[in-house]
């Protein structure tokens, strides 16, 4: 859509003008700078602020993103996820935001954090275009933030979780700049899926980030998904001996980002298992948070508990890395036990759970709901229940429950399905057939509008619509066709995973 200067509207930021698109009752303005591009050695250090520009900057197309390699899952697509990949640029610190058109200001705002395993992903994929929150009132804002090596190495000479100090400074950005676009920054809710859900949970933690958001959703997260040092070093060593360099700051930012992409990809499938902690990634990925306490350890000792909270898991999240690539069907009991001894200290208790709670189930079922757990089950109910036990503020529980049938029926409710109804995206045509997300049929005719309705609602006023979660009750809405309100879903599977609050393994 060509942009008409005497309608396209220009908002004034702190960095200077920037000229959006008006596309009927919204507006949205792309590629705008929330930090100075990290080149050479700045990818490696903390965001810094941009530099002003003169003139009107053009707001009107998609900008760079973060360095990273294609990213595929089998024989589902999964372009809507993941965007467009690697589109080169160094100035990919960016936010888009999408806003009513013609608004008074005074809206609630959302930031979107995009999942892709801490190497993925960026404000380019098609799910996240924001044109539904800001029809339905609110300023949405999405953002990239750096990936692998440059994101979450952590490096000697370094500050570690540089993709989380990107995230924050993002906030920062809002608080100094969302009211231009007329929304509020007394109302902010930061929101994630998957690593940008386990990014959000340690944004929650991290007293640097307190008074920047008032009200957060973690979708398909883990609390208890942060790398030790230990673990952390292995993922480095292992970095420095590829690019054959020291395993320091100073020698990385001599490498250009291209071979630092080879490096992160080579990585993949690195052990880090230790004597004293698993996994809790299951080798997935090698990248992520390195914290001396879990998120949901810090939130139990009483961080982020003015926050109100969203929190919740999709009903069988293994599906996805099991169904596309013929895992599924595939699974042996075998099979079960080794991912659960890679995944938790006691398996056999572990396995006799999931089989007692599931008699007659085959085994690529169990192993989806132990690898659901592992990666995101355990970690969020533990967030959840830190969250619910010690806060001022509220807490909230959902659990996605309707399936896709893509794959020959057989993929589920499982990783990022709810993600389309979220945005209120299902219409999208890349999201249909045998092999997209959405599967061949379509979705309930009011599912999305319902679940975007209660991400809005909980943005505007902290209760999404449902009961509130507490340690004891646990207080769940399963969200399908028909929408129901359970007490500890699962309950005998996710006990199975509980240990006192502020161990690891």
């Amino acid at each position: 859509m060509p942009v008409n200067p005497r309608t396209d509207p220009v908002v004034t930021t702190a960095q200077g003008p920037v000229r959006g698109l008006r596309q009927g009752p919204t507006t949205a303005f792309l590629n705008i700078p929330y930090a100075a591009p990290p080149r050479g050695a700045a990818r490696f250090a903390p965001p810094r602020p941009h530099a002003p520009w003169d003139g009107v900057r053009d707001a009107t197309t998609p900008g760079p993103t973060a360095p990273q390699s294609p990213r595929t899952l089998g024989s589902l697509d999964m372009s809507p996820y993941f965007g467009t990949g690697w589109s080169r640029g160094e100035d990919h610190l960016t936010v888009n935001v999408w806003t009513p058109a013609g608004t008074d200001g005074g809206l609630p705002v959302m930031v979107f954090v995009h999942g892709g395993g801490f190497v993925a992903g960026s404000t380019r994929a098609a799910l996240y275009d924001g044109s539904a929150f800001a029809r339905d009132g609110v300023v949405l804002v999405t953002l990239n933030y750096r990936l692998g090596i440059g994101g979450f190495l952590d490096l000697p000479g370094a500050p570690a979780n540089r993709g989380l100090l990107d995230v924050v400074a993002a906030l920062r950005w809002v608080r100094d700049n969302i009211a231009a676009f007329g929304g509020a920054p007394h109302n902010v809710t930061l929101f994630g899926q998957s690593a940008g859900a386990t990014v959000v949970g340690g944004v929650l933690a991290d007293p640097g980030a307190a008074g920047l958001f008032h009200r957060a959703i973690v979708q398909s997260g883990n609390g208890l998904g942060a790398f030790t040092t230990e673990q952390a070093a292995r993922v480095t060593g292992a970095a420095a001996r590829f690019l054959g360099v020291e395993p320091h700051a100073d020698a990385f930012a001599e490498i250009p980002d291209d071979r630092l992409v080879e490096a992160a990809a080579a990585l993949a499938g690195t052990d880090l298992r230790t004597a004293t902690h698993h996994d809790p990634l299951l080798g997935l990925s090698p990248f992520g948070l390195v914290l001396d306490t879990q998120p949901a350890a810090s939130v139990a000792a009483g961080r982020g508990t003015d926050v109100d909270l969203l929190v919740g898991t999709n009903t069988q999240e293994g599906n996805l890395y099991l169904v596309p690539v013929g895992g599924y069907a595939g699974s042996t009991g075998a099979d079960v036990e080794a991912l659960a001894a890679r995944a938790h200290p006691d398996p056999a208790r572990l396995v006799d759970a999931y089989r007692r709670s599931r008699p007659g189930a085959a085994p690529g079922e169990l192993r989806s709901a132990v690898m659901g757990d592992a990666l995101f089950g355990a970690g969020s109910r533990a967030l959840a229940d830190a969250h619910a036990g010690r806060s001022g503020a509220a807490t909230f529980g959902y659990e996605f429950a309707w399936r896709s049938r893509a794959l020959d029926g057989e993929l589920g409710a499982a990783h990022a399905v709810e993600l389309p109804f979220v945005f209120d995206r299902t219409r999208l045509p890349r999201l249909h057939g045998p092999r997209a997300l959405l599967g061949p049929d379509r979705p309930p005719a009011d599912l999305a509008r319902r679940v975007h309705g209660a991400w809005i609602r909980f943005a505007a006023t902290g209760d999404p619509g449902w009961d509130p979660y507490d340690p004891v009750r646990r207080a769940t809405l399963r969200v399908d066709a028909d929408w129901t309100q359970v007490d500890d879903p699962r309950g005998e599977e996710l006990r199975a995973w509980e240990r006192p609050p502020g161990t690891r393994g």
